[in-house]
């Protein structure tokens, strides 16, 4: 089955100067604190702490690894170098160095086994992300995929959700490490000295205020640099996509410099995050010399007094060191999670909007199968932060009725066939499907049922069978080629070189815009819905062309309830009734043959078109 979609302007295409995007409904933007971004991601995602425990015991392993080498230099200076008789005893030098290479070897491999665990738990919890992500963004209505470009929204699903598997996958593994790491040098510190012990923290207690000042100006910072980088992504997605059109109308100087500026602002971003987040690293290391110098001098201090053995203190600056390292390599953590709760911020905006055109899902109503009548009853609609587009409508079609739309642009066509195929719901009134609110009715049902086919139908970059069979994927190659010759389309078909292995593609470019329009007929007939909803494709259309989509519209629309966006003439002489919409309002509705007689709007049109083909 095809789901309907939306034409290719999104507000109102035909819809005149009243379909402005100013007022689109725009995605939320999530404001929770840093640890609160952080909790509802890993909760949107349990894989990321499915099975953490075995990790983290993995994790302890490896960090109290570290602290083998200090120990056992310690032991082996003060007991195997200044030994009891006055002479090193290499038989515990020996035994010492054996011990501490096993316990090594043991810590490399726990530090392994901890980092697959890590990478396994973080993809699976990574690809739920997206996966939830994706699948939110396409639940939302058109218009609100609309108030964000698409190069930009993709962005949220992809280049955001890489930033938290950069954080997750190094900056969560340097994090868990570089914590125990802290804890276990501080503790086995103070059992050596807990006056030493105390000077280190002294030393290090005015960064970690620092950093926790820093964090609000990063969080701040890091999320612009998440908002530029998409506005550039969806900027050089949309010239890449029009780059035709940049070509035809020599505007390659002017894009660009809009693409300069989208990049240049996202490098300022960039710049200024890496500028405050670079600020910590030197300090950092400042404040770790100033601690090694305080150590080594009241060390020697201690040991003048007793306290302190040659060991013991080489041993405590070993374990300084295993001190320093993680406190530096916490500012490029630092600088890496607030990346990543920027990415995430954006990522929950996404899930955190609501959609606007629900699904009632399994308590909806099931339609059944069979010609669908159609009715509005005192339907009006607006768009958000606009004026009203249509208003006051209220007309019901019969079952297997051919009905015609014609309008001058911006008379409320378009707007008129997004309500009846529940692209938009309606500001007042009601759209009912064989007398039931389309509100009420399951997504599922109401994809099987309706089908719209817009004026540029979207191919996937796949072979023409394979777009064809995008409306029923079981769907096997001779029911596709009954499907074709039933539309009479087979001589078409027989003039392709591979038939229906022909590639068609990036969105279809290597078919005509008619052949485009043919494959999007054919998908919408394999799909057999009840009711058709179709925008009249007309442009670049060539007169064989012409004629093929013609004969496939009449086959395609017989037995069938069936509403057309009319731009030619004859699609409207063929219909069995014309709705004309003038200023958001049904001015006129009959057959071709009593509205032509009739001075109006239709008969209007009708001079307009006979004009233009005379």
């Amino acid at each position: 089955m095809s789901a309907p979609v939306s034409t290719p302007t999104e507000r109102g295409a035909s819809d005149g100067p009243a379909a402005v995007d100013d007022g689109a409904p725009a995605l939320h933007r999530s404001t929770d604190t840093a640890m609160g971004t952080i909790r509802r991601g890993l909760a949107l995602s349990p894989e990321f702490t499915r099975g953490l425990g075995i990790t983290l015991l993995f994790a302890v392993i490896a960090t109290v690894g570290k602290i083998v080498v200090p120990m056992a230099v310690q032991q082996i200076i003060d007991n195997g170098v200044v030994a009891r008789t006055g002479r090193p005893d290499m038989g515990f030098v020996t035994t010492a160095v054996t011990v501490c290479a096993v316990l090594v070897v043991i810590t490399a491999f726990c530090s392994y086994l901890m980092n697959v665990r890590l990478y396994r738990a973080t993809e699976s919890g990574l690809a739920t992300l997206r996966r939830r992500a994706f699948r939110h963004v396409h639940d939302l209505s058109v218009l609100t995929q609309n108030s964000e470009r698409k190069g930009a929204l993709v962005s949220r699903v992809t280049a955001d959700v890489d930033q938290i598997s950069t954080f997750m996958q190094m900056g969560g593994i340097m994090l868990i490490v570089s914590s125990g790491q802290l804890l276990i040098a501080t503790a086995l510190m103070a059992a050596y000295s807990w006056q030493l012990t105390l000077v280190v923290w002294l030393c290090f207690l005015p960064l970690l205020f620092g950093v926790r000042w820093l964090q609000r100006l990063l969080s701040k910072a890091y999320l612009k640099v998440r908002e530029r980088t998409g506005d550039m992504l969806g900027a050089i997605g949309e010239t890449v996509m029009g780059a035709a059109v940049i070509r035809a109308h020599a505007t390659e100087e002017r894009t660009g410099r809009r693409i300069d500026d989208t990049v240049l602002a996202t490098r300022r971003a960039q710049v200024k995050a890496q500028r405050l987040s670079m600020a910590v690293s030197p300090f950092a290391e400042l404040v770790a010399s100033v601690a090694n110098a305080a150590v080594v001098v009241a060390g020697v201090w201690l040991g003048i007094a007793g306290e302190l053995t040659p060991g013991e203190l080489v041993a405590f600056l070993f374990l300084v060191t295993l001190f320093v390292s993680p406190m530096i390599m916490a500012t490029e953590i630092f600088n890496e999670a607030q990346n990543a709760i920027a990415g995430w911020r954006r990522v929950l905006g996404v899930l955190d909007t609501v959609p606007d055109i629900a699904d009632p899902g399994r308590d909806g109503h099931e339609l059944p199968r069979g010609p669908v009548s159609v009715g509005f009853e005192g339907v009006s609609y607006a768009y958000p932060g606009g004026p009203t587009v249509l208003s006051g409508v209220d007309e019901e079609i019969r079952p297997g009725t051919r009905i015609a739309v014609v309008g001058e642009t911006g008379s409320g066509k378009t707007t008129f066939v997004k309500l009846l195929t529940r692209l938009m719901d309606p500001s007042e009134g009601t759209v009912l499907l064989d007398g039931a609110d389309l509100r009420r009715v399951a997504f599922s049902s109401l994809r099987r049922r309706v089908v719209m086919v817009p004026q540029e139908g979207f191919l996937f970059d796949s072979s023409l069978g394979d777009n064809i069979r995008f409306a029923r994927p079981e769907a096997a190659d001779a029911e596709l080629e009954d499907a074709i010759t039933e539309l009479g389309l087979a001589d078409w078909l027989d003039g392709l070189a591979h038939g229906l292995d022909t590639p068609v593609g990036q969105r279809g470019e290597s078919l005509s815009a008619g052949e485009r329009q043919l494959v999007a007929l054919v998908r919408a007939y394999v799909a057999d819905p009840d009711l058709l909803v179709l925008d009249e494709a007309t442009s670049a259309v060539d007169p064989a062309t012409e004629v093929r989509i013609q004969r496939a519209l009449d086959r395609l629309t017989r037995g069938r309830t069936s509403v057309t966006i009319a731009h030619r003439l004859s699609t409207a002489e063929a219909a069995d009734e014309v709705l004309v919409f003038d200023d958001g309002r049904i001015a006129q509705r009959g057959t071709h043959a009593d509205l032509v007689r009739l001075p109006g709007v239709y008969a209007d049109l009708h001079a307009s078109w006979v004009h233009s083909s005379a």
